[in-house]
């Protein structure tokens, strides 16, 4: 196979590969296709490693900082979660609720705003894009999300604000030019349900933003996700890029559960279940274990079904999520007992790509880069 170009970054000592590019899937009815990573040295069947929420191992999640630093490791993709402000603007953030993700309740001119919602049948009490304008949530700074787990993160706490979508797709522009080579990003729609029924939808913010980019078109660097269903197949007529059906090992999408729709995610993944996927997604985005289970003592066990289930009607398949610290991993792949430190992630990695997955998301881009040159022999 031949050798395609490996960027170089030191990072904590660490020799980092950079390689990455988005394989195409079938055609579908808008031209729906993955982004061209040909044009840029790379082979259509190489497996993509995405930057879940960038680099998060390293910078707190869902920061420009974040997804920079994803980028110049070396993948070509970040994984960038969308929730829409109170005027109207679609900000990275995992939850509208950022009481855990930042400095939002040193701020006493926000007190007041500490509520308690419910969210696609889950209650949350803490602050919410929804009740903010963008400029409001410009003074707050971004932290770390698990600390537990990531404690040197801590170190950027207050140094990060949080980013818009424009911001990030400008930053992809920028460092690309920089870098040589294009740069996207897969977007995720957040609680597609909750934010139409309050008036606040997602989509046509983020499809009016891709109009405006020049990215709503078959090729571009840009893969949209979500966990419901309905949305991404109203999505499939109105923009010609890939779409993702992300999945879950438990619950339902919550717009099924809304319309009273008994089906759950199993049903979503059994073979009838991807055909129905297949005619308006190019990807599917599993939970890892839904492809490798643990078995009853945390190791794992033996793949399922799933991958060649999807293969068969045209779908490439993109897990969810692998990270270095120990908590993460399968128990006999552990280094120790220690929330922070790094357990034997290169075989897990090893062992999904075995089975055949087309790429996956993960939290420590470098570490996923080098498993990848790894089961390709560069």
């Amino acid at each position: 196979m031949k050798r395609t170009r490996l960027g170089m970054l030191a990072l904590s000592g660490l020799a980092l590969l950079g390689v990455a590019g988005l394989t195409v899937g079938p055609a579908a009815a808008v031209e729906q296709t993955a982004p061209d990573a040909v044009a840029h040295g790379r082979g259509h069947d190489d497996p993509v490693i995405v930057g879940h929420r960038g680099a998060p191992g390293y910078r707190p999640e869902h920061t420009l900082a974040s997804y920079e630093l994803a980028w110049r490791i070396g993948v070509d993709f970040v994984d960038v979660d969308l929730v829409p402000t109170k005027d109207g603007q679609l900000v990275a953030r995992h939850e509208p609720e950022i009481g855990g993700t930042t400095d939002v309740a040193d701020h006493p001119e926000f007190a007041a705003r500490k509520t308690t919602k419910v969210i696609d049948g889950t209650k949350m009490t803490g602050w919410f894009t929804e009740d903010f304008t963008l400029a409001e949530l410009k003074t707050l700074f971004a932290k770390e999300r698990i600390p537990q787990n990531r404690p040197n993160n801590q170190l950027y706490n207050g140094r990060f604000r949080i980013a818009t979508y424009q911001e990030v797709l400008d930053d992809a522009r920028r460092l690309g030019r920089e870098l040589h080579r294009t740069l996207g990003t897969y977007p995720e729609v957040k609680h597609s349900t909750y934010f139409s029924s309050i008036g606040n939808p997602t989509e046509p913010k983020l499809v009016d933003l891709l109009t405006r980019n020049g990215l709503n078109r078959p090729n571009a660097p840009v893969a949209i996700q979500s966990f419901e269903v309905s949305n991404l197949q109203a999505l499939h007529r109105q923009v010609k890029v890939p779409l993702l059906q992300l999945s879950s090992a438990t619950g339902a999408p919550a717009d099924w559960v809304a319309k009273g729709d008994k089906r759950t995610y199993a049903d979503l993944v059994s073979p009838a279940g991807l055909r129905e996927v297949a005619k308006y997604a190019v990807y599917l985005g599993p939970e890892k274990s839904q492809i490798i289970p643990l078995d009853a003592k945390g190791n794992l066990g033996t793949p399922t079904s799933l991958i060649s289930d999807a293969h068969r009607v045209g779908l490439k398949v993109q897990p969810y999520t692998f990270r270095n610290e120990n908590p993460f991993l399968p128990a006999n792949l552990r280094s120790s007992d220690s929330p922070t430190a790094f357990g034997n992630v290169f075989a897990e990695e090893a062992a999904f790509f075995r089975a055949g997955v087309d790429g996956f998301f993960a939290d420590q881009p470098d570490t996923a880069l080098e498993s990848l040159h790894d089961f390709l022999g560069r």
